[in-house]
């Protein structure tokens, strides 16, 4: 293996007053709902709400002073731009990043503002890789991985080492995996200071590439994630030896549980993760049996996620716990009955959200509509309190999914 626990203490000490010493709390409530004793690595509140930093100074403060003039160029989704560009300023190196067409805006935005020359195009990750590569030849830039790459792998292995000297106790760790930089180095750090430490890889079912390898299988890969961070089909190579020789086992989530880490995360630690940032709890979710009654330790690796996307995540979370409902009211078609169904709803104590009023629907007499109404509840009983109210008052009523069937 290419890394060493020394090359990551020899990071950490050059990038420790230059990046946070991010929290590392015990998380009493989801402790409970977990069944493991839970502590949260908050990586998010990095000052580019990113562990990428880490990786990206280490490799940024190795350059030469003839590498520092030529500039560098990266390609990422998003994290790994803003740490490289917000270095690479501080430390006075030209910075070009190659960012994936689809790249969230606030990413794109935040890049911008740290002041580089940021480029949207290409399809996914290895789009935007190869037009970095080919961008790099030509104007002789230093590329620099987003995480196959010893110095990027050696930083982000020091939140390992800054884990283990706060709570030597942990009994293991659950990382994301992207490419797999940072689990490579936490891999090897925590594995050099506590051999008997597990240390648990997550992906989101949708990019299994790390699991496929792991365990030689052929799980497909590709489609839309809200784990975007980690949707990543091609392994580092100097990551998969890493990973291969010290990772325990690698877990797969669901995008659903995805949304539902963003969540709790939000309402009980009151903290923002994007998706990748939310895939260690939704590990833990899935598999509470592995972690029961050990200490665990998750990395929140990043927060950069698009106020509209975490808005409908909420909403969609709200909607699975039966809080927002869905019906509809058949009605006749005059003045008043809008009035009445909005009063009996309040009467229930459901906070109307959003009403449509549907006059053309050709199966019911011209003299009938249709009112779909999404409305708030406390709970489901809540819910079911609402709409058997509306119903006491003689109305037809069909409840409705989220989706609008």
């Amino acid at each position: 293996m290419t890394v060493t626990l020394e090359d990551i203490r020899a990071a950490q000490r050059l990038i420790e007053s230059r990046v946070s010493r991010t929290p590392f709390n015990r998380a009493r409530t989801l402790s409970s709902i977990t069944g493991a004793e839970v502590f949260l690595k908050f990586e998010n509140l990095q000052f580019t709400a990113s562990f990428k930093e880490r990786g990206a100074l280490n490799k940024l403060s190795s350059l030469n002073e003839e590498e520092r003039k030529r500039g560098v160029i990266a390609m990422s989704a998003g994290n790994h731009a803003q740490g490289v560009a917000y270095h690479a300023a501080k430390l006075g190196i030209p910075a070009t990043i190659v960012m994936p067409i689809g790249t969230p805006f606030v990413k794109i935005n935040q890049t911008k503002e740290h002041g580089a020359r940021v480029i949207v195009d290409g399809e996914g990750l290895s789009g935007a890789s190869a037009l970095a590569h080919a961008l790099a030849e030509k104007e002789n830039l230093v590329f620099v991985h987003p995480y196959d790459d010893d110095r990027i792998i050696a930083g982000q292995g020091t939140i390992g080492l800054e884990m283990l000297e706060d709570r030597p106790d942990l009994d293991a760790l659950i990382v994301p995996i992207g490419g797999g930089g940072l689990i490579a180095g936490i891999a090897t750090a925590a594995k050099g200071v506590k051999p008997s430490i597990k240390v648990y890889g997550v992906e989101t079912e949708l990019y299994p590439g790390m699991y496929n390898a792991f365990k030689d299988e052929a799980e497909p890969a590709g489609g839309q994630t809200i784990a975007e961070g980690i949707a990543v089909r091609v392994m580092g190579e100097r990551c998969l030896p890493i990973v291969k020789a010290l990772v325990d086992d690698i877990i797969l989530v669901e995008e659903e549980t995805i949304e539902r880490s963003i969540a709790l995360l939000l309402n009980i630690e009151k903290t923002v993760v994007e998706g990748a940032g939310a895939a260690g709890l939704a590990a833990l979710l899935t598999r509470p049996e592995l972690f029961k009654g050990k200490k665990v330790g998750l990395v929140l690796c990043g927060g950069n996620i698009d106020p509209r996307l975490l808005s409908n995540v909420i909403l969609r979370e709200l909607s699975r716990e039966g809080r927002i409902l869905h019906f509809a009211v058949e009605i006749e078609d005059r003045p008043g009955v809008l009035a009445r169904i909005a009063t009996l709803v309040g009467e229930g104590g459901g906070n109307i959200l959003e009403v449509f009023h549907n006059r053309m629907l050709t199966h019911m007499p011209a003299k009938v509509a249709e009112l779909r109404i999404s409305a708030e509840a406390r709970d489901p009983d809540h819910a079911r309190d609402v709409i058997a109210h509306v119903r006491g008052a003689g109305f037809k009523v069909r409840e409705i999914g989220a989706g609008g069937v």
